[in-house]
């Protein structure tokens, strides 16, 4: 298995902007599916942006164009940069790494607050 460990989240007005990043325990970002996911109380967890191997990213529909995802294959790292945050992007937020056959691993989540 692979360990990750998300940081980067907090309390932060709306339209404000955050960095999360996930460091893996070792080196898999380059070639796992790299992702990001949510999951707010009384609701179920969320998929919010994956970056692939070939490195085309997706993202859901209530956050493109507000959050980018990237990666850093030497750091060993994935970060989601979150502009224009807004109430209903509180959560906590977890970072997955997946590659078939071999691991499908999720970190302990770093929670996001957006609030005046």
């Amino acid at each position: 298995q692979v360990q990750l460990v998300e940081s980067g989240g907090g309390l932060v007005q709306p339209g404000g902007s955050l960095r999360l990043s996930c460091a893996a325990s070792r080196s898999i970002v380059s070639n796992s599916r790299m992702g990001w996911y949510r999951q707010a109380p009384g609701k179920p967890r969320e998929f919010v942006a994956t970056v692939h191997t070939g490195g085309s990213t997706i993202y859901a529909d209530s956050v493109k164009g507000r959050f980018t995802i990237s990666r850093d294959n030497a750091k060993n790292t994935v970060d989601l940069h979150m502009n224009s945050l807004k109430p209903e992007d509180t959560a906590v937020y977890y970072c997955n790494a997946y590659r078939l056959g071999f691991y499908d691993s999720w970190g302990q989540g770093t929670q996001v607050t957006v609030s005046s």
